[in-house]
């Protein structure tokens, strides 16, 4: 009888941590797919624009409508997850997204951008629901879980960023078939991500309800201080990202390196921060505060692009690491602060819903107003300058931030 009954346990226990097993792989495979269908454009972004005719300030807004997409959809999100729960939300995204990467590499204009906005919305649902789900299933290992969906996410960017001109010309694929080919992974992601809509799999989304009912914060967040600095955290630290990404290679170009280079050097600014993306969470997880992390974060902000705007071409791979490391220490400390500064699941997932909303919506001016003033005053010592205000910003607003409070 003993017997029988410690082998029924060790079954359930095997269950479990296959189970565990198969929502860390779909954890994983969701995150590869948040940056490269973005951060492939970047290095492409001039035979995008020479293809389909279009200026330096309508180039700029390839990455601005997936901001603007994020900013639209992210406060609804959770509201989505509730009415539907957060595994069946999650796989819709994932086939909008991968639908939205083939029209957006079809033909024209036209498709180009409503691929774009397709596949912005998409990714939002994911930005906003993966923190929760971490807060949710790993209450206890929270920084160790979103070191590990960052460094994916960050990783799978890097590597696009790197391989997006080999593909369109050393292939022979254009750059229609170098920003198609990422559909094939959303759809692995897919098949990856099914088995959580299994019975069983279900049971804490009949829990979040009751548990958003009682959440105090709920109703607060909008006239949350602290819930408008991490906001503003996010939307700066995402305002320099998605510039560097777009910009940089044709900045790099513009001083005489050649595409295929500079869009590497991107790829090394993103790889850079790969193990920062891991090490940084697990660190703001055992701190009180974070607020030294922000200070080192800044300074490294202000050495990187100070490099960049300063120094020739010998330095630009120092420069890249540099500035990598910031973004993803910056990247890192906004995803955190989604769960250091709340008490629970669904305040996790409303933060997040806020911060991506507006944050976003202020990143998505970013790219088009670097090009803009690129256009404007045929230099780039203006969109600099641009940046190095958005890192003064960033030390203000993650100060306060970082302080051992929650919403």
């Amino acid at each position: 009888m003993s017997a029988q009954k410690n082998e029924v346990l060790a079954a359930g226990r095997a269950q479990s941590n296959s189970k565990r097993v198969l929502l860390v792989l779909g954890l994983i495979f969701i995150a590869l797919n948040l940056r490269a269908p973005l951060t492939a454009v970047g290095p492409l972004i001039g035979s995008i624009r020479d293809s389909v005719n279009i200026s330096n300030t309508l180039a700029g807004t390839i990455t601005t409508f997936p901001l603007l997409a994020f900013a639209l959809l992210s406060p609804f999100t959770p509201l989505l997850a509730r009415r539907f729960g957060t595994e069946r939300v999650v796989l819709v995204a994932l086939c909008i997204l991968a639908g939205g990467i083939i029209l957006r590499s079809v033909s024209g204009a036209g498709t180009l951008f409503g691929g774009t906005i397709l596949l912005g919305l998409a990714i939002a649902v994911c930005n906003v629901l993966l923190p929760s789900l971490v807060k949710r299933e790993f209450p206890h290992r929270v920084g160790l879980m979103t070191g590990v969906y960052s460094v994916s996410m960050n990783m799978c960017g890097a590597i696009a960023s790197g391989i997006s001109v080999p593909i369109a010309v050393n292939l022979g694929l254009g750059w229609r078939g170098a920003l198609g080919c990422w559909a094939v992974l959303v759809l692995l992601s897919i098949l990856v991500w099914l088995p959580q809509l299994r019975p069983g799999t279900d049971k804490h989304k009949a829990a979040e309800p009751v548990r958003v009912q009682r959440s105090s914060g709920s109703s607060s967040m909008w006239r949350s201080g602290l819930a408008w600095q991490v906001t503003l955290f996010m939307g700066l630290q995402s305002t320099i990202f998605y510039i560097v990404i777009t910009w940089f290679p044709q900045i790099l170009v513009d001083r005489g390196m050649s595409s295929d280079s500079a869009g590497w050097m991107v790829s090394l600014m993103q790889f850079a921060l790969l193990p920062i993306t891991f090490i940084i969470p697990i660190l703001a997880g055992r701190m009180e505060s974070q607020r030294i992390l922000v200070m080192i974060t800044v300074v490294l902000y202000l050495v990187g692009i100070g490099g960049f705007f300063f120094g020739g071409n010998g330095f630009v791979p120092l420069w890249s690491i540099i500035l990598g490391v910031a973004i993803g220490s910056s990247f890192s400390l906004a995803m955190m602060f989604f769960s250091l500064r709340t008490r629970d699941a669904h305040d996790a997932a409303k933060l997040s819903g806020m911060a991506q909303s507006i944050g976003y919506l202020l990143a998505a001016a970013g790219p088009t107003l670097f090009g803009m003033l690129h256009d404007q005053t045929g230099s780039w010592n203006m969109p600099f300058l641009l940046l190095a205000a958005a890192s003064l910003l960033i030390l203000g607003c993650g100060l306060s931030a970082a302080q051992n409070r929650a919403v």
